[in-house]
């Protein structure tokens, strides 16, 4: 395999990134890849907020992995400044190849350079191998978390 680049995305690397967001049962439900224009629309807010990271790792040109890095300042924790890492996605080629734990540990490495004193994730409850992932890499299930659709 050849060299790996993780690197901002750039509005070109979105059809690359809603098709690893669309490529599992869950993300089948939620995603659309056959029309680009809502993400478009989110890539354009996430560009202009410093808080919001979306990253891509490219390997031979080619997009084989995403994950977006959101900055949280806070009052509790004494101030303290945390990091919330989303849409971690690998593609299906490139899965079992050890790049996921690069994106992970850019991602915590990105964190501390930010000064933040805490990195959390959710994930969803039937992905039980990615579960398994983070807890390789250090997380814990600390925390039982809720969400309302509206």
């Amino acid at each position: 395999m050849g060299d790996l680049d993780i690197r901002p995305a750039i509005a070109e690397d979105v059809p690359a990134v809603v098709a690893m967001l669309a490529d599992d049962p869950l993300g089948a439900q939620r995603e659309s890849p056959d029309d680009l224009d809502p993400y478009l629309a989110a890539f354009e807010r996430l560009t202009t907020d410093p808080n919001q990271h979306l990253v891509v790792a490219v390997r031979d040109g080619r997009v084989v992995g995403t994950l977006q890095l959101t900055i949280v300042p806070g009052l509790s924790r004494r101030g303290a400044t945390r990091s919330i890492i989303e849409g971690v996605r690998i593609h299906g080629d490139e899965r079992g190849s050890g790049l996921g734990t690069q994106l992970i540990e850019w991602a915590i490495d990105e964190s501390r350079r930010q000064d933040c004193s805490l990195v959390q994730l959710t994930s969803d409850k039937t992905r039980t191998d990615a579960h398994r992932f983070y807890e390789r890499l250090g997380f814990t299930a600390s925390h039982t978390g809720f969400k309302l659709q509206l």
